[in-house]
């Protein structure tokens, strides 16, 4: 029985992410920050599911999450999907002459902070796993690549905290796949997905965003690690 944490799952592309990780066989902590929410969403997703609360923010939050899964009986998995976008007082993205050191802090603080807290602290987890994966829920925005290239369509947004705190995650993840070559870990970009982090804005649904979680969420020992995918294969860095 493979056992996975998903961080922030209790809606969106995490909620998804559980569910098709259940009907797969997985047996699935849902990771929630408010606890009530959490254990509503385990509920609705039925048998296989188990309630979490896991502020990616908070140390002890945290810990007490290791401890509750380590008493059950340990880690397979984990996908770090917990993130946000910081806007404005205006609700528009700021931009570089609007973007101010707190709003960096922000993002950094669940996207970036978060990442490497919940991966530092279900480590000792993970190494007792035979075939250890984690995914790293990154963005197409955090591609230098497609950034900077005018005709690409990542090249329009005008924001700085979100895809910096991305590409931040894209070098995590690089750097713990050459820490721990035994452990499959990589980022993947879920497309622009109808979510509340971008207002329901977004182009596709989060069946279709959680395709590239999932499928990286299963990879065996002899599957990629260290890289970068949507649903089509490799990005660019």
């Amino acid at each position: 029985m493979t056992t996975t944490l998903v961080t922030g799952a209790n809606k969106g592309l995490g909620y998804e992410t559980a569910r098709r990780l259940i009907a797969a066989g997985h047996t699935v902590y849902v990771g929630s920050r408010d606890a009530a929410r959490g254990r509503r969403a385990a509920g609705q997703l039925g048998a296989g599911a188990r309630a979490v609360q896991l502020d990616v923010t908070d140390d002890a939050s945290v810990a007490a999450a290791v401890r509750t899964i380590e008493t059950n009986g340990g880690l397979d998995v984990l996908v770090n999907n917990a993130g946000i976008e910081v806007r404005g007082p205006d609700n528009e993205v700021a931009g570089a002459a609007e973007v101010t050191a707190d709003m960096m802090r922000e993002a950094f603080e669940t996207n970036v902070f978060g990442t490497v807290r919940v991966t530092h602290a279900f480590l000792p987890l993970l190494q007792r796993s035979a075939s250890a994966v984690v995914v790293n829920v990154s963005s197409g925005l955090a591609s230098l690549t497609r950034v900077t290239d005018p005709d690409h369509p990542a090249a329009a947004y005008p924001g700085v905290a979100y895809p910096a705190s991305k590409t931040a995650v894209n070098m995590i993840t690089v750097q713990y796949a050459k820490a721990f070559p035994d452990m499959r870990i990589n980022a993947v970009e879920p497309g622009f997905t109808k979510t509340d982090l971008n207002g329901h804005t977004g182009i596709q649904s989060v069946e279709e965003g959680a395709e590239i979680i999932v499928r990286m969420a299963q990879v065996g020992p002899d599957g990629p690690t260290g890289g970068y995918f949507d649903a089509a294969g490799p990005l660019p860095w």
